[in-house]
């Protein structure tokens, strides 16, 4: 299936592929656009609305059963087009608040948080994605679900997941007008304590993020 035709009014809306392929180019496509930097004020929730959306899909390929590829080894899909432009774009973007901490594994016992950033995050699903795409535009129909349903479950389903609930706490802190711990120079190459865990990143309290993110504290 080509670029053409990958929204030809013959394909069944109602297909499980269809739909799938349809959220998942929705996604790529406005976080590219975001990532311009065109619109600053509405970035932080335009993504939550994106990854939210975006992992409806993922719940609908975990919930999925086993999808099987067509053929035993993958087909090479081609070179991976390089996101370190649109990294970047979002690291610049979301700053001051795109580093914040995860636990990888909340099953896994006594496990420190871990610095991330939403801006890897979101690149790094995308690529993901992409790699699926490069697929489902060939008419590999079969091994584009495959491939998004194995990387959801391996890679983009928790990475996602970790991005929006960072996401989500950041308009928390600003549209409550809670303001947030004093931030102490976290960054991705260092560990964080295990007993407590704030939010770093600097001296910045939700009214100071809030103007240039385009987010009101409430009153």
């Amino acid at each position: 299936m080509s670029d053409a035709t990958l929204h030809a009014t013959d394909q069944n809306p109602d297909d499980f592929a269809v739909q799938i392929a349809d959220q998942i180019e929705s996604f790529l496509v406005a976080v590219t656009e975001v990532a311009k930097g065109d619109e600053p004020e509405s970035a932080v929730p335009f993504l939550l609305l994106e990854v939210s959306q975006l992992l409806l899909a993922g719940g609908r390929l975990g919930a999925h059963e086993d999808i099987v590829p067509d053929e035993r080894y993958e087909p090479d899909s081609g070179p991976e087009p390089d996101v370190d432009e649109l990294r970047e774009n979002l690291a610049r973007l979301l700053d001051p608040i795109d580093v914040y901490s995860e636990v990888f594994d909340p099953y896994e016992p006594r496990k420190a948080p871990v610095p991330a950033r939403i801006s890897d995050d979101l690149t790094d699903v995308i690529t993901d994605l992409r790699h699926g795409m490069a697929h489902y535009r060939a008419g590999r129909t079969t091994e584009a679900l495959w491939w998004w349903q194995f990387s959801y479950f391996s890679n983009w389903g928790s990475t996602a997941s970790a991005s929006l609930r960072a996401l989500q706490s950041v308009l928390a802190h600003v549209r409550l007008n809670q303001p947030l711990a004093e931030l102490d120079g976290l960054d991705t190459d260092q560990g964080m304590g295990d007993d407590t865990l704030e939010i770093e990143a600097g001296r910045v309290m939700a009214e100071e993020i809030a103007e240039p993110l385009g987010l009101r504290p409430a009153k």
